[in-house]
């Protein structure tokens, strides 16, 4: 079956006690690349929100077109 050599691993890691371990691991790993650089200089969202809230103009609004 296609894809079943990937599962293997994964059930070894299971069936040997490993598994909570790896899957912190894998959550630490998968937190990188997808969090620390988006929220590396903060939270967006609160950034623009502040940024507005200082601003003396009303931020533009999107108009789809």
């Amino acid at each position: 079956m296609r894809g079943s050599e990937a599962v293997l691993p994964l059930g070894s890691l299971y069936i040997s006690g490993d598994w909570d371990e790896y899957w912190q691991f894998h959550l630490h790993q998968e937190h990188k690349p997808n969090h620390l650089a988006l929220y590396s200089s903060g939270i967006p969202l609160i950034k623009q929100v502040l940024k507005a809230l200082c601003s003396t103009t009303p931020p533009p609004l999107p108009i789809p077109v």
